[in-house]
């Protein structure tokens, strides 16, 4: 997505490339009308602009993938947090698509991922499971991103995975849609979370 907003150049605006992208992903997933649709998304982009601010990651460069590997060869810190990355799968082209892109670009996935979590939960809760059944078919069936030494919910395979793979996720996600969605499901299953699955297929080098 950030050469996607490259195409377009810095003249039309972040927040208007964004609405571009998002509006009808929203109106396809919700089904409510063109007004709710641009009033959800703006909601989603003040809360993706709140945890840019409070995250202080607002005023990132757009080459900041670029910078980080820079630093990687001379920065024992920058080394140390790579690495931790690294370990996990993610490779020089994963960090470029992730911190080169726009910060808002990356909080409003965060916000995406938020989305589509909660109305799995939510429809879990509602069709009578309890909050922990709700939350362990949530990590069933969708990846988890976050810091993956975050052990608070998960452990093991299970864990977080670095938002640095997301791109690659999608893409293997995407792979496997024309053998049908039973492979997938079949796969899934066998593992303990989608997390889990992820991290099988890097070792294999089918992601």
């Amino acid at each position: 997505m950030a050469f996607f907003l490259s195409l377009f150049g810095p003249s039309l605006g972040i927040e208007k490339q964004l609405q571009d992208m998002y509006v009808p992903i929203f109106q396809d997933l919700m089904k409510i009308s063109p007004s709710q649709v641009r009033n959800t998304f703006r909601r989603h982009l003040k809360l993706a602009k709140a945890t840019s601010k409070k995250d202080g990651t607002a005023n990132l460069p757009l080459n900041a993938g670029d910078i980080l590997l820079k630093e990687e060869t001379t920065d024992p810190g920058t080394r140390s947090m790579l690495a931790k990355k690294r370990k996990e799968g993610v490779r020089n082209e994963d960090i470029r698509w992730w911190w080169n892109m726009h910060d808002l670009e990356r909080c409003m996935m965060v916000e995406i991922d938020n989305i589509t979590r909660g109305a799995v939960y939510i429809d879990g809760l509602e069709n009578g499971m309890s909050f922990e059944e709700a939350a362990a078919k949530v990590r069933k069936y969708h990846p988890m991103y976050g810091e993956p030494n975050d052990t608070s919910n998960t452990t093991r395979e299970d864990r977080p995975l670095p938002y640095e793979l997301k791109d690659r996720v999608n893409a293997y996600i995407e792979k496997k849609r024309p053998s049908g969605p039973d492979d997938l499901k079949k796969q899934v299953e066998q593992s303990s979370s989608f997390n889990a699955l992820v991290r099988k297929e890097i070792r294999k080098g089918h992601i």
